[in-house]
Parts: C-alpha cells; sequence; structure tokens
C-alpha cells in the first residue's frame, strides 16, 4: 500500500480543480497548469480534496499511485504557494544579470553566455553571484535550474562554477609537492 497515495491532497482557498476524464486542471493566483493522468489511477474531487486511488492491485496501479498523488499534490502546491531554486556562483570574474528577457552569464568563458528566460518562468538576480528561479511548475523550474548549472558545473578542486544554494561541494585536495 502506497503511504502517499493514501492522503488525499488538499485544495487550499483561491485554488480551483477541474476533472475532466484522465485531465485534471488546477487554476490559482499563479497561473494554471494541466495533467493528465495514467489509466492505471482513478482520482475523486469531493469537497476540496482530491482522491487518488489505484485501480486494481498490480504492481504498477499502485506504482502510478503514489507518482500520480504526488504530481497532483505538486500542481496545486505550484498554482497556489509556487517553487524556487537558488544558484549561486563561485569564482573570480563569475558573475549574473538579468537584461530583460535574457540571463547574462559570464561564467570564465572568451564569451557570455545569453541564456533566453522563458515566459512560464521568473528569474531575478538578487546580486551578482546568486541566481532565483520560480515559477508554478516543479519540474519546470527545476529543468531551467539545470540547464543554467550545467553551463559551468562547480569543480571539485576551487569550487568555481554555478551550484544550487543548498549543494555541498565535496572539495579535493591539489597535487602534493
Amino acid at each position: 500500500m502506497s503511504r502517499i497515495g493514501k492522503h488525499p491532497v488538499v485544495v487550499p482557498s483561491g485554488v480551483t480543480v477541474n476533472l475532466e476524464g484522465r485531465k485534471i486542471t488546477a487554476k490559482g493566483k499563479l497561473g494554471e497548469l494541466s495533467l493528465e493522468l495514467p489509466p492505471e489511477v482513478d482520482v475523486a474531487l469531493d469537497d476540496g480534496k482530491v482522491t487518488v486511488r489505484p485501480r486494481d492491485q498490480e504492481k504498477r496501479s499502485r506504482a502510478m499511485w503514489g507518482m500520480s498523488r504526488s504530481l497532483v499534490q505538486n500542481l496545486v502546491k505550484g498554482v497556489s504557494e509556487g517553487y524556487t531554486r537558488k544558484l549561486e556562483i563561485a569564482g573570480v570574474g563569475y558573475r549574473a544579470a538579468v537584461d530583460g528577457k535574457v540571463l547574462n552569464l559570464q561564467l570564465g568563458y572568451s564569451h557570455d553566455i545569453k541564456f533566453a528566460i522563458p515566459p512560464d518562468v521568473k528569474i531575478v538576480c538578487e546580486s551578482p553571484t546568486a541566481i532565483t528561479i520560480s515559477g508554478a511548475d516543479k519540474q519546470r523550474v527545476g529543468q531551467i535550474a539545470a540547464e543554467i548549472r550545467a553551463f559551468r558545473k562547480p569543480e571539485p578542486y576551487k569550487g568555481k562554477g554555478v551550484k544550487y544554494a543548498e549543494e555541498k561541494i565535496l572539495r579535493k585536495e591539489g597535487k602534493k609537492k
């Protein structure tokens, strides 16, 4: 039995959830998101709670049960509160700045990296070495953060590069004489 799947998703005030066949749509102050659910689960919407149940007791149905419930939870939380990822830049001369719809990154290459900001994601630079990515879709925010980090991953000797704020870089010792 799924430990996550058996708990219903509580819909907060200000969020409307619609269920049309296999498609669930959530609308809130941060936008509208929709999700196509797998055929192995049944979804019910009653008095402010979304309940996900497996259709049968097969292994795949039980696996989809917990995953579907988590995806519905992410949908509801995304349109009400939103998701945020923070990136930090370390290195001499490494910096970032937002110019309109473009994130300009200087990461030690011979050229600046211009990253087009998608319309569904908001990117803010509080300082030249801190980037905050926020949006309603958890997967989209994480994907954009991973793409920006991939331009210059943190290296293990000096820690230079782009890293997640909560990430801990394991440092290596340099050559010995």
